[in-house]
């Protein structure tokens, strides 16, 4: 007899991608706390958003003097990884963990990295074209809104099927966003929605080609709506 699992486990994609959020959000905050590294290690947070951390600098070496270095193409990817506090990361964690574990048992893992990292990047480039000076971009989030538009093509998709309004998939982002338009016009904070909605965006069209059935299933849909 076969025994059922009474919580069924994340996919070893979404665990890989948290255990790298908690390794370094877990090396920089310990040295933040005097507990590894000495009294250098208090600066290594800064150090990391200097290494790693994208800005509009960033897009204006590449795409207009053409700098492909390694160091500037890098911080396309590596700014996921660097958040500014521990609480911003613990928040990045639940989102990463709940939505990579509905899209990521529907998705073959490649699909859910190219939206995952693809969100990022396109996030990032849309994020230098558009900002204003050179505030730096970090943390997960635009990835994270990747992942949101791949759930939010799922539940238009599932909404659909059930005859109910499939308009009802975009709840989650509207409240993500009217969250941090309050934030932000509350706190002057950083223009970072740029990106997250660049993110959004890049994940919800993606998701008819990437998602359950692929190209075949989107080309069905399209018939049938024809």
């Amino acid at each position: 007899m076969q025994h059922e699992k009474p919580v069924n486990p994340l996919p070893p994609v979404v665990m890989a991608l948290a255990l790298i959020f908690v390794v370094v959000e877990g090396i920089l905050s310990l040295g933040e706390a005097g507990l590894i590294g000495g009294p250098s290690a208090v600066g290594w947070r800064l150090g990391a958003l200097q290494d790693y951390a994208f800005a509009p600098a960033v897009w204006d070496q590449v795409a207009e003097r053409g700098n492909m270095s390694f160091d500037m193409l890098k911080r396309f990817v590596t700014y996921l990884f660097v958040h500014g506090s521990f609480t911003q990361v613990v928040f990045a964690l639940v989102i990463l963990l709940a939505l990579g574990k509905f899209v990521g048992d529907l998705w073959n893992p490649i699909s859910l990295l190219i939206v995952f990292f693809g969100a990022a990047i396109f996030g990032a480039a849309i994020y230098g074209i558009t900002a204003r000076g050179n505030v730096p971009l970090f943390g997960a989030y635009p990835a994270l809104y990747g992942l949101i538009g791949a759930y939010t093509y799922l539940m238009w998709l599932h909404l659909k099927s059930v005859g109910e309004n499939s308009w009802r998939a975009f709840t989650l982002i509207s409240f993500l966003l009217g969250l941090q338009l309050v934030w932000g016009l509350l706190f002057d904070a950083a223009p970072h929605w740029v990106a997250d909605v660049a993110g959004f965006v890049f994940g919800l069209a993606v998701s008819p080609l990437l998602g359950p059935g692929g190209w075949a299933a989107f080309v069905a849909r399209m018939r049938e709506r024809g």
